[in-house]
Order: C-alpha cells, then sequence, then structure tokens
C-alpha cells in the first residue's frame, strides 16, 4: 500500500536541508577567508614589516 504524501512536511525538510548546507558553505568560505588574511599579513614584501619601512 502506498503512503499518503505529507507534502508540506517534505517541502520544509528540503529547505532545512538546503539551507543547513548554504550555512556550511558560508562557514567554510568565511573561514578560508580568515586563513588567507592571516597568510597574507604575514607573507614577506607585503609592506607591513615595519623594519623595511625606514624613513
Amino acid at each position: 500500500m502506498a503512503r499518503k504524501p505529507n507534502y508540506q512536511f517534505e517541502r520544509a525538510e528540503r529547505e532545512r536541508q538546503k539551507a543547513n548546507k548554504t550555512a556550511a558553505k558560508a562557514d567554510a568560505k568565511r573561514e578560508q577567508r580568515e586563513r588567507d588574511r592571516a597568510a597574507a599579513e604575514g607573507a614577506p614584501g607585503d609592506g607591513s614589516d615595519p623594519a623595511s619601512n625606514e624613513d
């Protein structure tokens, strides 16, 4: 016997899963940006070294 579909629940579950996936991707991108910024701040030759800015 076939089950009776619960369209509202199924749609809510799909939307919840999509929201979780989107949030996970956003977190991953934010963490990658933070790692890139930290690496860029410590990179040599970027002009942030006070010893190289002697006037």
